[in-house]
């Protein structure tokens, strides 16, 4: 997978996976702070699946594929 996220967003996506996680973690917001989970793991992985579906990149180092056998 090539990077697509990257910089502030990496970040703010970490930061708002884990408040989201906590918060439905201890029962404050609804089912829906699990969501968290995807918006964390783009952050961590730097890829989303929506960034490559509408052709967004925020990743500014370039990301070769790996070589093909």
């Amino acid at each position: 997978m090539k990077k697509n996220v990257g910089g502030i967003d990496r970040v703010l996506r970490i930061v708002v996976g884990l408040v989201l996680v906590a918060l439905a973690a201890t029962g404050q917001i609804g089912l829906w702070g699990w969501l968290g989970l995807i918006v964390l793991g783009t952050g961590l992985m730097s890829h989303c699946a929506a960034y490559s579906l509408f052709g967004f990149n925020t990743c500014t180092v370039k990301s070769e594929d790996p070589p093909q056998a």
